[in-house]
């Protein structure tokens, strides 16, 4: 009985003890945990301890601590602040600057800066001589003086320091350096005006230095007196300093200048760097020598076979310019024999690597080295051969099957047959002595990726070493190659240039004014382009007598009034000139007269369509007293034919079925009024001769034949024509009227093919079915 019960019990205790055990430690628990609201029955020595000072007490992490009054007391009554939510201002984000080059950015600078020292007496003589035979190597030439004695020569950069001590015009221009060109250059060379460098040479030096270095390099010399020990670089030699040294020589410049135990300015430098930067001049780094030659009264051209003169970087003492020139012609001759030699030796290793390749010898294209001639991939674009003799070319470039051979084009086929036959002779001399007869044929085409390439039979008399002689037909190949491409350097324009438009009108033009002004409104009015438009109207005599009472011009003139209303800041002036015929030229006079010199002119007509971005282009291209802008514009084709039963487009697209750039109008032009009234002045002389030259002249002739400006002339996609039909003008002369009436008769067609065949097919064939049967 009682192991039953006791059976029952367990179970049942084990929970109890479970029960029992969990509120003990409760109650334990609520004792040890007090809540902040209890404070106030806590004792004064209890209320010390738990919060005495400065409530920095260890406190429980779920209390609160009390505020106290400034008496001492606590604050039962707990007050809530409520803070409102405000939001932060949101700045404005600030404009990202970037440079204009990437590599400001990088801070990558440029190789090599060239300073050349030289006196008011000899910089219009040696100085100009040094920057003709430098400054076109290098990307920074400049010239350091104490004073002028006349204006600086032309394409030169001087420095005038103001003074005439050799020191301290040394002094300055390494002060100078430090200011202006210490953070774009990497190295910087400095010689005298005496000196001849050959500047492939030095860049080749200066390409395989690190620029981190510390180098004072030029010609050796050993102190002459003082304490210090070392080696400075003899300046007519010339001597190449580190950015790095320079930099480190730049704290102790000042202290330098009060320190001068000598007269020469190079030894002045050399002991400043000597001594507070321990860096003496040496001339060879790594392997890398500097090579230098003393010149003596003549120059004797046999010393220069030697390999080590070959690669000379100065050339010291120069006295005369006429010599510098001679030795630049002679460095220049050797090292063009040494690129023919290297080009012969790469032509070699190119034909050898050919014979492993997988097709041999086929796979090298002739001649050697140069890109393979042009693969057509359509019938459209096969490559045309010219056909010429050695008195006629066929096929000519206005369109005719036959002209003489003459010009530019004599020179060039005479120039080619006598590179044939020197060719010719250096392959078959000495056994055999070869004579020209005659060109039997000749072909030319040019290859856009490769040049001009010929191919000449000629007809040779042969005799041979025995005197006996034959005549034989040879035919050889020949390529003129492409030039290297050159980026031209041009003086920078402005895009904010104000363009002065010039519209001549006459009773011809009165259909197609008032869409030019609608057009011109909206492109320039409404978008606040910075042009002006100035109109001529042109009145024949008879037009003239009646302008009071029938002025042909009225409703041109009242809607420009119209427009003048409508854009208050838009002024449209206008000239009225009596006159039977005007050529251009005159025209651009009469406005000539009335303009600053230094306007830039557009010369329009009522069918051009002005946009923003053909007066970007004739901004950037137009430079004064450097380079005029001629542009072809793209010529719409005449509206009933090419959109025959159609309605057609309100502006003309640039594709081919709606037209084609006309090389044969030279009627709008760009150019600045200082540059036509050069020109003009320059025609004067001739004018005087023959008074008809400014009525058969034009704009386009006048700065061919009387200005040395660079006449530019290409094609302009966003300068369009509209159609019109337009007669040739019979006072023009004979070259511009042959133009105009070879336009109008063989190169102005009014049409792409497809239109134009759709619509002469039925005219020509009525009933197509009963003509072919």
């Amino acid at each position: 009985m009682r192991f039953s019960m006791l059976s029952l019990l367990r179970p049942v205790a084990q929970v109890a003890i479970g029960i029992s055990l969990g509120l003990t430690l409760s109650l334990l628990s609520v004792s040890l945990v007090r809540d902040p609201c209890d404070f106030h029955e806590k004792s004064e020595k209890e209320r010390i301890l738990g919060q005495g000072g400065d409530l920095n007490g260890a406190r429980k992490p779920n209390t609160v601590p009390i505020a106290k009054h400034e008496n001492g007391e606590s604050e039962d009554n707990f007050i809530p602040r409520i803070i409102p939510y405000i939001p932060a201002r949101q700045s404005e984000p600030k404009k990202l600057f970037r440079t204009r080059y990437i590599s400001t950015e990088l801070r990558i600078c440029e190789r090599l800066f060239v300073g050349v020292l030289t006196s008011k007496d000899t910089v219009g003589t040696l100085g100009v001589a040094v920057n003709r035979t430098i400054s076109h190597h290098l990307d920074a030439v400049v010239f350091f003086t104490g004073t002028l004695n006349h204006r600086i020569p032309n394409g030169m950069t001087v420095v005038t320091h103001g003074d005439e001590p050799l020191i301290w015009n040394m002094f300055q221009t390494v002060r100078y350096v430090l200011e202006r060109y210490i953070d774009m250059y990497d190295w910087f060379y400095f010689s005298q005006d005496d000196t001849y460098t050959e500047a492939d040479h030095l860049k080749a030096l200066v390409g395989h230095l690190s620029m981190n270095v510390n180098l004072y390099m030029g010609h050796p010399q050993e102190f002459i007196g003082g304490k210090v020990k070392g080696t400075y670089c003899r300046g007519g030699y010339g001597y190449l300093l580190s950015r790095s040294l320079l930099l480190q020589l730049n704290p102790f410049l000042e202290n330098c200048q009060n320190d001068i135990l000598s007269t020469r300015p190079d030894e002045w430098l050399g002991r400043c760097i000597v001594n507070h930067v321990k860096i003496n001049c040496v001339d060879e780094h790594e392997g890398l020598k500097y090579y230098h030659y003393k010149m003596g009264k003549k120059l004797d051209l046999n010393i220069w076979d030697n390999l080590h003169l070959k690669n000379i970087i100065a050339v010291h003492p120069i006295s005369d310019p006429e010599l510098m020139y001679k030795l630049h012609k002679m460095f220049t001759e050797i090292e063009l024999q040494r690129t023919y030699q290297e080009i012969e030796k790469l032509q070699a290793e190119i034909k050898n690597i050919s014979e492993v390749a997988f097709e041999g010898n086929k796979s090298t294209q002739w001649p050697i080295g140069l890109n393979p001639p042009f693969e057509p991939k359509t019938r459209f674009e096969v490559l045309r051969w010219e056909y010429f003799t050695e008195n006629e070319l066929y096929f000519c470039a206005d369109g005719s099957p036959k002209c003489e051979l003459r010009g530019i084009n004599k020179l060039d086929i005479t120039d080619i047959i006598e590179v044939a036959m020197e060719e010719l002779g250096k392959k078959y001399k000495p056994i055999l002595q070869l004579k020209k007869q005659q060109l039997v044929n000749g072909y030319r085409r040019f290859d856009p990726t490769r040049g001009m390439e010929y191919t000449l039979d000629l007809q040779l008399e042969v005799v041979s070493e025995k005197g006996r002689s034959c005549s034989i037909i040879k035919r050889v190949h020949l390529l003129r190659p492409l030039s290297k491409v050159e980026i031209i350097p041009m003086p920078l324009v402005s895009e904010a240039t104000q363009v002065h438009i010039v519209l001549p009108m006459t009773v011809h033009d009165l259909e197609y004014a008032p869409g030019f002004l609608d057009l011109y409104a909206k492109n320039c009015f409404e978008r606040s382009e910075n042009t002006i438009l100035t109109l001529l109207f042109i009145y024949n005599p008879l037009e003239a007598q009646h302008i009071e009472k029938n002025d042909i011009f009225a409703n041109i003139k009242a809607k420009i009034v119209a427009y003048e209303q409508e854009y208050p800041t838009a002024k449209i002036p206008w000239i009225s000139v009596r006159a039977d015929n005007l050529s251009k030229i005159k025209i651009v006079d009469v406005i000539s007269k009335k303009l600053p010199v230094d306007t830039l002119l557009f010369i329009a007509s009522v069918n051009t369509n002005i946009n923003s971005e053909f007066l970007s282009h004739c901004r950037l291209n137009s430079i004064s007293n450097w380079q005029v802008f001629f542009p072809i514009h793209f010529q719409g084709y005449n509206p009933d034919i090419a959109f025959h039963n159609k309605h057609p487009p309100s502006t003309i697209d640039l594709v081919k079925d709606s037209g084609y750039f006309d090389r044969n109008i030279f009627d709008e032009a760009c150019f600045y009024n200082s540059d036509y009234m050069a020109a003009l002045s320059t025609m004067a002389s001739d004018v005087q001769e023959n008074e008809d030259l400014l009525d058969t002249l034009d704009l386009y002739d006048m700065f061919i034949n009387y200005s040395k400006l660079h006449v530019f002339r290409a094609v302009e996609p966003n300068l369009r024509q509209s159609y019109r039909h337009q007669t040739c003008d019979r006072h023009l002369s004979e070259e511009m009227y042959h133009r105009h009436l070879r336009r109008q008769t063989r190169e102005a067609p009014c049409s792409s093919p497809l239109p134009l065949t759709t619509l002469l097919l039925p005219r020509c064939f009525p009933n197509p079915v009963h003509q072919f049967r």
